[in-house]
């Protein structure tokens, strides 16, 4: 005889939904994509490279389009939020559209930086669309050589 366990019902309860939930959203069209449907599936905006040498982090974020004074840059602890907003193109009625994939509207993005940054020396600019960060690493990110004794 089975005793109740409430953890085994819990876990056969999420298996549950979680089918529920791969069934409704494989049933779409093949190759539908929910990315440009507000609401429906978040978008990762600005596209972001992040790479590293001995003493910076670099970030490339992809972002055409953007004014620069719409443009926000936060550091807090090891995270990087980017956010601002971009405008919709001037001059076109919405009804005249066919087909509309460039979003406008404002945007928030972070992303869990790999290292301890100094916030007070980066630097940031943007040119043709790319928004370059740098970001020197804390004296106490960077890796220090130590000396092996032999006695």
């Amino acid at each position: 005889m089975l005793t109740f366990n409430p953890f085994r019902e819990m876990e056969a309860l999420r298996r549950e939904i979680d089918r529920a939930f791969a069934s409704v959203l494989s049933s779409g069209a093949e190759g539908f994509s929910t990315a440009f449907l507000p609401g429906r599936a978040a978008r990762a905006y600005p596209l972001l490279n992040v790479s590293e040498d001995k003493d910076h982090l670099y970030i490339q974020a992809l972002a055409p389009g953007l004014d620069p004074q719409n443009l926000n840059l936060t550091i807090q602890r090891n995270s990087l939020t980017i956010s601002g907003e971009k405008s919709a193109p001037q001059g076109i009625n919405s009804e005249a559209y066919h087909r509309s994939e460039r979003a406008a509207g404002r945007f928030v993005r972070s992303i869990e930086l790999p290292v301890e940054v100094d916030s007070s020396r980066s630097e940031a600019r943007y040119q043709d669309g790319l928004l370059s960060i740098t970001l020197p690493k804390s004296e106490e990110a960077k890796p220090k050589q130590i000396a092996v004794a032999v006695q």
